[in-house]
């Protein structure tokens, strides 16, 4: 389902960050348009989320522990994410331009 462009992942990445921050929509827009650092970010989130949604093929043997370390890792870049957002949004609002120009 990948694109040539990479639009599908694009599009996986900043659904992943929008579900958990919705209110910062545009934020999280922007920051996809300028940061690299946060596309990659968001495309990890998107990539940990479908794999936590696959851990029940795994053996079972090696379930409850995937599922751990996929979650820990969820959390992690959902931190992440919340705080570039955060930042960016505050900056924003306090004038500051965070996003150098294209």
């Amino acid at each position: 389902m990948n694109t040539k462009d990479g639009s599908f992942d694009r599009h996986r990445a900043v659904s992943a960050a929008v579900r958990r921050y919705p209110q910062f929509e545009l934020t999280i827009h922007r920051l996809m348009d300028r940061s690299e650092s946060f596309r990659d970010i968001c495309e990890e989130l998107a990539d940990a989320e479908f794999a936590l949604s696959k851990v029940d093929q795994a053996p079972p043997a090696l379930r409850e522990a995937r599922r751990a370390e996929w979650q820990e890792l969820i959390d992690r870049l959902v931190g992440e994410v919340g705080a570039a957002v955060l930042n960016a949004d505050a900056a924003r609002k306090s004038g500051i331009n965070p996003w150098p120009p294209r």
